[in-house]
């Protein structure tokens, strides 16, 4: 049976939970401020939570709410209370990768699914087997699968569990994201939480003889980035991730901005619309969909494990600098006297050329005409971030729409 794939995206955010939902998401998942692997994103309080919730199933969009550490003694209790408030505001599942916290979920939350996070090792279907039998609705595979291997998957579970795998975003250097560098470089354990990504380093070789004598490693003139990957890109093989089965194409990025979330989100949103319409329009617009995902923030791209274990060219990149192309300025938010509300995020100016980036694919070209400030005063510039501003652009833009700038 032909499967019709999910699109699940990542929002750091209410605002980038509004970007997603308007661009093109099925489901978002999301963090609170505590027990989710982001713990450095801006995450969401109940309150927040509340509203993105509602502001989502308002458009028929499911929102997942990660709780996937690796749960410590200490961390038990407030677990518990944790699930206790999150009853009360109804996501539709749980992203979870310890046991403990699966059985506190399943006690205190019957009524909402349980997924099992990446972070626990799905690499067997023996493995999904346990977990449905737990009560688990889905299983999140590793990053270390190839497409044959989650087709064997599929082949070995029952129709109605369900796989979501990540397509596009950051790969992590260790196994399934098990990773104990942070912890032992700063104190800092990325299983629960607060990452530092050492991985992103750059790194020198210390002979044990000489101690304190550091000889750099160089690949070109910037050094070398040993433990660093490259994103994982799937647009291309949107029919053999449905062929092997998967039901939620996962994006990776609850760190990244709303203009991030917006491009990914409705880039794969139309190659999977399009393949769904007719495969033939689905390779028609490629350049198109890889013009598009270009022009977001980030390092190169790999197909990953998906076609079997990448070589050293495919995974190993030599600079941790990301590429980009298009800074964010703002989102609309509402207007009045033919002005739009954005809060700004980046510098802009009267007379600047920027594009209104709309979720149905259009780039729309404009010049800012006028910059007011809330009070109501002209300004020839918006120097501060976060600030709320009226733009007039000449030009129809509608809410949710994103304003950004292309750098040269």
């Amino acid at each position: 049976m032909a499967r019709h794939p999910e699109l699940l995206i990542p929002a750091s955010s209410l605002e980038v939970l509004k970007t997603a939902v308007i661009f093109g998401a099925d489901a978002v998942y999301i963090g609170g401020e505590a027990f989710g692997l982001r713990a450095k994103a801006k995450n969401f309080s109940m309150e927040d939570m509340r509203e993105g919730i509602c502001f989502a199933h308002a458009h028929d969009v499911k929102v997942y709410v990660t709780a996937n550490i690796l749960a410590h003694n200490e961390d038990l209790p407030g677990v518990r209370e944790y699930f206790k408030e999150l009853k009360e505001i109804g996501p539709d599942a749980f992203i979870i990768a310890d046991p403990a916290v699966f059985e506190i979920a399943g006690e205190i939350c019957p009524e909402i699914e349980r997924h099992i996070s990446t972070q626990a090792n799905n690499t067997n279907y023996g493995t999904y087997l346990f977990w449905w039998k737990q009560g688990a609705k889905r299983v999140v595979s590793a990053r270390e699968l190839s497409l044959a291997e989650i087709k064997e998957i599929r082949e070995h579970i029952p129709e109605e569990m369900e796989i979501e795998s990540f397509v596009h975003g950051a790969m992590c250097i260790s196994y399934s994201g098990r990773c104990l560098l942070s912890n032992y470089f700063t104190g800092r354990d990325a299983n629960r939480g607060a990452c530092t990504h050492p991985c992103r380093w750059k790194y020198s070789i210390v002979e044990e003889t000489r101690p304190g004598e550091y000889m750099p490693v160089y690949e070109n003139e910037r050094g070398t980035y040993i433990f660093n990957s490259k994103d994982l890109c799937m647009i291309e093989h949107i029919p053999e991730l449905i062929d092997a089965g998967i039901d939620s194409l996962k994006i990776e990025g609850r760190m990244k901005t709303a203009l991030y979330v917006a491009t990914v989100a409705r880039t794969y949103r139309k190659a999977l619309d399009d393949y769904a319409e007719d495969p033939k329009l689905y390779r028609k617009n490629m350049p198109w969909y890889l013009d598009q995902i270009s022009n977001c923030t980030y390092r190169q791209f790999t197909t990953g494990f998906y076609f079997g274990k990448p070589g050293d060219e495919s995974q190993i990149y030599d600079s941790n600098t990301y590429v980009k192309e298009y800074t964010y300025l703002g989102i609309i938010s509402g207007g009045k006297d033919g002005m739009y509300r954005i809060e700004q995020r980046n510098k802009f100016s009267v007379g600047e050329v920027v594009e209104i980036m709309k979720p149905n694919g259009e780039n729309v070209e404009v010049t800012v005409r006028r910059l007011v400030d809330e009070e109501g005063n002209e300004q020839e510039s918006a120097p501060h971030p976060k600030q709320v501003l009226y733009v007039d652009l000449g030009s129809r833009a509608d809410m949710y729409d994103i304003l950004r700038r292309a750098e040269p």
